[in-house]
């Protein structure tokens, strides 16, 4: 776990490690191994931790940003569903030299990510961060969970495929039901692209890391619900126009939801990937009676 910047060849470290520890990475998890110690420094940038901060780490890997993080924050807690993977990182937090590497703050779970629960670490008043190498098949599901969750992280540095991250920050004309889901949440930007030649094994695309910073208002689960019923019925054909959706959806007639765009000033033929997370709160707020 070695954090210096000057090291002469991560790639060769990487491979000597996995070579040692019979670890093979694994394309279905999305293991690829970012081998560029300078993005590593961009990410603890951009996550502006503090000394006081709590940081969940989905996906440490060999646990060079882990360290790097550790040196920043009060407490980092990496989640590795590996089981190698994590057996090599306890291995390596139990045995480095805590005296010129702050790493007695790492606590090391071997756990699915959408199983962790995260007052089984820290209280449920704790305020924490989330920096996330996230692989693609659970990204939607890991979103939504900690999203919606009740125990709501202050921000994520998350690195994504980068077609995902663009999603993300879609504005209308290209919007889905991702895209609504993570806005209505957090502000959301693209930090920078970084190229699929950073990891090992070069992975087919290239990903981005991108940083939400949640939202600071209470929400209600009830009228959450029921909000995204709203936008996943407006969502449910995207060759049909929002119209054709939402009284199919809602069992209501055409010319009643009409009316309704109309009056919220939305084009009659508009359809769902048109509209705004504004346009879509305006148009909750007028369908909402028709919500069961």
């Amino acid at each position: 776990m070695e954090t210096k910047n000057d090291t002469p060849d991560l790639l060769n470290q990487i491979r000597e490690i996995c070579r040692l520890m019979e670890i093979k990475p694994t394309r279905s998890k999305g293991q690829n191994f970012l081998i560029n110690a300078k993005i590593y420094d961009e990410i603890v940038k951009i996550a502006a931790i503090q000394s006081t901060d709590t940081i969940l780490e989905i996906g440490p890997g060999l646990g060079f940003l882990t360290v790097k993080l550790a040196e920043k924050a009060q407490k980092v807690v990496a989640v590795e569903l590996d089981d190698q993977l994590a057996n090599y990182l306890k291995m390596a937090v139990a045995s480095n030299d805590t005296s010129s590497n702050n790493i007695s703050n790492i606590e090391i779970v071997n756990q699915d990510i959408l199983r962790f629960n995260p007052t089984d670490h820290w209280s449920a008043e704790t305020k924490y961060k989330i920096v996330a190498n996230l692989p693609y098949n659970i990204t939607s599901i890991f979103l939504r969970r900690f999203l919606s969750g009740e125990f709501r992280p202050e921000s994520m540095v998350l690195m994504l495929q980068k077609e995902v991250a663009e999603r993300i920050i879609a504005k209308p004309s290209d919007m889905s039901i991702l895209a609504v889901s993570v806005q209505y949440y957090a502000e959301v930007e693209i930090i920078r692209v970084v190229k699929a030649g950073n990891f090992w094994p070069e992975p087919k695309v290239d990903s981005a890391i991108i940083k939400m910073t949640i939202k600071n208002k209470k929400y209600t689960p009830i009228l959450d619900k029921q909000f995204f019923r709203i936008v996943r019925v407006g969502f449910s054909s995207k060759r049909k126009m929002l119209k054709n959706n939402l009284a199919a959806g809602l069992k209501v007639t055409t010319k009643i939801i009409e009316q309704i765009l109309i009056k919220q000033k939305l084009n009659s033929q508009v359809r769902a990937e048109d509209l705004s997370l504004e346009d879509w709160q305006k148009l909750f707020a007028a369908l909402a009676s028709f919500v069961v």
